[in-house]
């Protein structure tokens, strides 16, 4: 059950991941932050529904679009926007930039920017936990797309046949770039291919982080008593275009109406406000103090230092 603390912690989360992101889009559009981004406004309710369910220790691995999960995972949104801005001071001194953020000190083993990449990293590090009986868990974080390459059944197959502790978790957000899901994958729903590895397979309201929370936990709490991995499919939807800059002319302005209807953060207050666990006070308090904190990232961010030249050639391993 979602207790008091629980909620306001949730709530804290979500609204710094948003804050996060459109703080992201302006400085980005101002030409502040190089690169590309890809934004996370729209699915909050995945990522903090499966993380406020892990212990420090536990292990994610991330994608392209990875922000909200560093956060979700306890990351410093300091650090992050100073990687962000390519800075000595970021999480992985400028070189990892928006779409490689890694830090396994909080469990963050990296977001990657190659599809369905992160999926045998985590079967990798389950297996490491099982190996040593730390009781660690691992999350994988990937989207539709990923669910149609080789890495996605080569995963959950080795990890389903060596019995290991991971959540595949999949942000179904329909769009792989500009491609709907449902024009390159017969099954409607993500979730049922769990059958075919003999795992369990959940399918949930990605939009409703109490729906994700106690889905969550309940496959959590199995894997944590050794019965294997689990397929968990989120139905969500990115508000964003795939990457800041793009025309997302493949999608219907009512289709994309209807979605920000169901706004996650929205759904959660007024979820929170309804049951008694948040008041409009908590409410107003913990949107300024995140706001509050994310103009300090953003000073801290434009205040550190490049990095060197010759950083280019450290922490290079192969």
């Amino acid at each position: 059950m979602i207790n008091k603390t629980i909620a306001k912690e949730i709530y804290r989360k979500m609204f710094t991941i948003r804050a996060f992101e459109e703080r992201v889009e302006e400085l980005f559009s101002a030409g502040e932050i190089p690169g590309s981004v890809h934004l996370y406004i729209g699915e909050e309710a995945c990522a903090v529904g499966v993380c406020m369910n892990l212990n420090p220790e536990d292990y994610i691995t991330s994608t392209h679009r990875g922000h909200g999960h560093c956060i979700a995972k306890g990351g410093d949104i300091s650090k992050m926007m100073a990687e962000l801005y390519g800075k000595k001071t970021g999480y992985n001194k400028g070189k990892g930039g928006s779409m490689h953020i890694a830090y396994p000190n909080i469990g963050i083993l990296g977001a990657n920017g190659i599809i369905a990449a992160g999926m045998p990293i985590a079967t990798g590090a389950a297996l490491s936990a099982k190996l040593q009986k730390n009781g660690r868990i691992v999350v994988s974080f990937f989207g539709d797309a990923a669910s149609n390459q080789g890495t996605f059944h080569e995963s959950i197959n080795l990890a389903a046949a060596l019995n290991l502790p991971v959540l595949f978790a999949c942000e179904n957000n329909q769009f792989g770039v500009g491609t709907r899901i449902s024009e390159v994958t017969r099954v409607s729903d993500i979730g049922n291919r769990a059958v075919a590895y003999g795992i369990p397979g959940k399918i949930v309201d990605g939009q409703n982080v109490v729906a994700v929370y106690e889905t969550v936990k309940e496959l959590i709490e199995d894997i944590r008593q050794g019965k294997g991995p689990a397929l968990l499919e989120m139905k969500t939807w990115r508000f964003k275009a795939h990457f800041q800059g793009e025309p997302a002319t493949y999608r219907s302005n009512e289709e994309e109406s209807s979605w920000i209807k169901k706004d996650p953060i929205n759904i959660a207050r007024e979820e929170f406000k309804k049951k008694g666990l948040l008041g409009k006070t908590q409410v107003t308090e913990i949107e300024k103090e995140v706001l509050n904190a994310l103009e300090k990232a953003v000073e801290y961010a434009r205040k550190s230092p490049d990095p060197e030249p010759e950083e280019a050639l450290t922490d290079v391993f192969a």
